[in-house]
């Protein structure tokens, strides 16, 4: 059994076109700095129970999950428009981070958060710091997609045969989904890490099978060229580390010294036997590179 924290609270946010209820809590010391932790795709915030749970006695921690991801049910379009799926597809995470934008704003932090990001949670956190002027102390990147070219070739299989894909019935899309989680790691994973990641997106789950199929092909479109054109202005804004799996399989490790030389970075670790979940190949010592990047950029805070 996986033992995850409660996201015990709801935040509603609504815009022209569409609403949003996102799940979240906070725990930790209440009077230490914040530490915001964003997870990607097709993850929750499950993936930082770990992590958060090492860092709680010195932060005071708050997790979500994205509309459509976990327990935060898919955003509701408010309009009625004729090109509804274009109205809906926020491949580039626009909408998403727009979102995270007005949860910011509600948690109403006393200073600036430090802030977590991994796989595309790492695109909303840079979207969060140049698109909505969120103010980070600092920014630490775990295998982030953020950085063009995007997109497994699977990704592409799917958006290029979507009506074949949603055709299959939600009992073989498992099938589909558990190669899928299992393929974010260089160590296999233990069963009950694999259900509890798979669990969202199978038949009779929180988001189901077609969720999933739609996820594939939103990042088949990913396109970051404006906001990578103000990639520069990153270290500049907050101080921001990379950390990255040396045996990624979905964004090989070349990538990281790109970005890092994109944001202007301060800092970069390598972390060996490690693939894209370093959370589950190498949590110890990912723990250990978070707290020290954490506790050099809150001397002043604690």
């Amino acid at each position: 059994m996986v033992d995850v924290y409660s996201l015990d609270q709801t935040f509603i946010h609504k815009t022209a076109a569409h609403e949003y209820r996102i799940r979240w809590t906070r725990f930790g010391k209440t009077t230490s700095p914040a530490l915001v932790f964003i997870h990607g795709t097709p993850w929750s915030s499950a993936v930082w129970q770990n992590l958060a749970t090492s860092l709680s006695t010195h932060y005071n921690i708050y997790l979500y999950d994205h509309p459509g991801f976990g327990i935060s049910p898919p955003y509701r379009r408010l309009v009625d428009a004729v090109d509804h799926d274009k109205v809906d597809l926020d491949a580039s995470l626009v909408l998403r981070a727009e979102a995270s934008a007005a949860l910011f704003k509600h948690w109403d932090m006393a200073s600036p958060p430090h802030v977590v990001s991994h796989d595309n949670g790492g695109l909303v956190s840079l979207r969060l710091l140049l698109d909505h002027s969120i103010k980070f102390a600092s920014l630490c990147l775990i295998d982030v997609v953020a950085i063009g070219p995007f997109g497994l070739p699977f990704f592409k299989l799917v958006a290029e045969n979507e009506s074949v894909f949603t055709a299959i019935p939600p009992n073989l899309v498992e099938g589909f989904v558990r190669a899928y989680v299992k393929s974010a790691t260089c160590k296999p994973l233990p069963k009950e890490i694999e259900d509890m990641l798979s669990a969202p997106w199978l038949a009779g789950g929180m988001q189901g099978s077609e969720r999933f199929l739609k996820e594939m092909v939103q990042a088949h479109y990913r396109d970051t060229g404006v906001l990578e054109s103000n990639y520069a202005r990153v270290g500049g804004l907050s101080p921001t580390n990379i950390i990255w799996g040396l045996d990624d399989a979905w964004l090989p490790v070349e990538i990281a010294q790109r970005l890092k030389r994109a944001l202007n970075a301060e800092h970069l670790v390598i972390i060996e036997e490690a693939g894209h979940l370093v959370q589950y190949d190498q949590p110890g010592r990912l723990a250990l590179e978070v707290g020290l990047w954490l506790s050099k950029h809150s001397k002043n805070e604690m």
